[in-house]
Formats: structure tokens, C-alpha cells, sequence
């Protein structure tokens, strides 16, 4: 290797570490500014800039008040019970119908799968007046039970992960059991349901984060905001036309933020192992 190619290695090798710390602080830039505004007073916010680091870091008033004003214990409350039910439904409906796609060759099996895939191109928001009338036909508006029903909605790209991996499940498994006289509820949730375990995490992950951020379906259909607020809609009690309280919602935000960071940690190893299986399969 002579030197102006070690010289071009090295500055590829500048340029690729420069472009990572670069992007690297402009990501980061947002959060440390939130962790700095949610220990500033009133008048700390109000008289410096956001990134003047605060004089007392161990102040948790701003923690305090977001949390007992914006009611996010009824918040974390309803956001779990959501979250829970959500995640749960939409596993068991969206690996049972994988599972039919994948493992039963009827007539409609491709226009099915086509379908689901013309469904993920339509905009959510194209079709909210008639899911809007259907939520007020049934009743379901304003109430848990109603939003969790919409939020159930099987997602499509979870479909596709589980089939991908039914794929690469031999059938040979299916039809031993079927030899040995299992039906196929057992195939299913003795065999086949615990291979699922990296597609089933994978895909708790992206719907989990999803239901848990939701503020536009909550704030549309959750109108009671004493009774049926959820965490991404408490966030904005502190928003009005007199202005807005950033610091306070900055403190409530990282409150917000603390769950899915305990989930993560304790979790992490199962998250990776999930994401990277789930990369790779098909």
C-alpha cells in the first residue's frame, strides 16, 4: 500500500467518524436541551437560553407539578392498560392469521395478502371520517374499551414479519404432529407459537412505541381528558394560548420517557435479539 492510499484510507476513515459524531450531537441536541429546561424555575426559563445549564439540578419541582397537574398517574394507568391489551390482541390475532395465510392454501389466500399490502398504502388519515362514523355508530367513541378495539387493528407489517418467519418453519413439524394426532390448535400453540418468540418481539417493539406515542387517535377519540387521558395527551395540559410552559412540559416528557427506559434496559438483550433476528429471517 503506498501512501496516497494510506492517506485516502485515512481521511475515509476521518470522514466516517466526523459524520457519525456529527450527527450523533444534532440527535442528541434535543434531549439534552429537555433535560436542561425541565430543572430550570420560572424565571430561569424565562431568562436564559436553552442550553444555560441551571443552578440547582437538584430541583423536582417542575417533576412534581407536571406530574400531579397533568393527572400522569391516571395517564400511566390508562397508557398501560392500553398498551397491555394492544400488544396482546394484536400478537394472538396477528400470528393466528399468519399462521392461515402461510400454512392453508384456499382459494383468496393472494388476494388477501394483496389487499393487506394495498391497505399500507392508503393514508391513515384519507380514511379517519368513515372509522370516525363507525367509532360513533358503535358507541366507542370516548370510552377505553372503544379506542383499544381501534387500536387492536392487526398492523400489516407484523403480518408480514410473522409470515416471513412461518416460512421458515418447516412444515414437516406441522404434519408430524399431525401424525401423531395433534389438531391444529395444538400445532399451533405447543409448536409453532413459541418459534415465534424473536417475530413476536419484534413486532411488540414497533406496535408497542406506536400506541404508546399516540396522541392524534387518543386525542380524537379519548375526549375526557380527566378520565381517560393517556400519556402523549397529558403532555399537553401545559399548552394554551397565554403561552406555553416548556419547562414543565420538558419535565413531564422525560417522566414520560422513564418506563419505556426501564423496559429497555431490562429487556435489551431479548429488544437485540428480536431486531436482529427479525432482519434476517426470509
Amino acid at each position: 500500500m503506498n501512501a496516497l492510499e494510506k492517506a485516502g484510507k485515512i481521511v475515509l476513515t476521518a470522514v466516517k467518524y466526523f459524520s457519525l459524531v456529527f450527527f450523533s450531537f444534532f440527535a442528541l441536541l434535543p434531549v439534552v436541551s429537555c433535560v436542561i429546561t425541565a430543572f430550570k424555575d420560572d424565571y430561569e426559563y424565562q431568562n436564559t437560553n436553552v442550553m444555560t445549564l441551571p443552578q440547582n439540578w437538584l430541583n423536582f419541582d417542575n417533576f412534581i407539578s407536571a406530574f400531579n397537574k397533568a393527572g400522569m398517574g391516571r395517564a400511566f394507568l390508562n397508557s398501560t392498560i392500553i398498551l397491555v391489551c394492544v400488544l396482546f390482541f394484536s400478537t394472538m390475532f396477528g400470528t393466528q392469521l399468519a399462521y392461515v395465510l402461510n400454512r392453508f392454501k384456499f382459494p383468496g389466500n393472494t388476494l388477501i395478502r394483496n389487499m393487506f399490502l394495498f391497505a399500507t398504502m392508503l393514508p391513515g388519515i384519507a380514511m379517519q371520517i368513515s372509522v370516525y362514523e363507525i367509532m360513533y355508530k358503535l358507541k366507542f367513541i370516548n370510552t377505553l374499551p372503544g379506542y383499544i378495539v381501534l387500536m387492536c387493528g392487526t398492523d400489516v407489517i407484523a403480518i408480514y414479519i410473522y409470515i416471513q418467519f412461518f416460512e421458515n418453519i418447516d412444515v414437516s413439524l406441522d404434519e408430524s404432529a399431525i401424525v401423531d394426532g395433534a389438531s391444529y390448535f395444538t400445532i399451533f400453540y405447543k409448536i409453532l407459537f413459541p418459534l415465534l418468540k424473536p417475530a413476536i418481539v419484534t413486532s411488540c417493539i414497533l406496535k408497542g412505541v406506536g400506541t404508546y406515542n399516540e396522541y392524534y387517535m387518543a386525542k380524537l377519540y379519548l375526549q375526557d381528558k380527566n378520565r381517560l387521558s393517556t400519556v402523549a395527551t397529558s403532555l399537553y395540559t401545559f399548552v394554551g394560548p397565554l403561552g406555553s410552559k416548556y419547562n414543565l412540559i420538558c419535565a413531564g416528557v422525560i417522566i414520560s420517557m422513564l418506563p419505556a427506559l426501564i423496559v429497555f434496559i431490562l429487556c435489551q438483550k431479548q429488544i437485540y435479539a428480536g431486531l436482529t433476528l427479525g432482519a434476517v429471517k426470509g
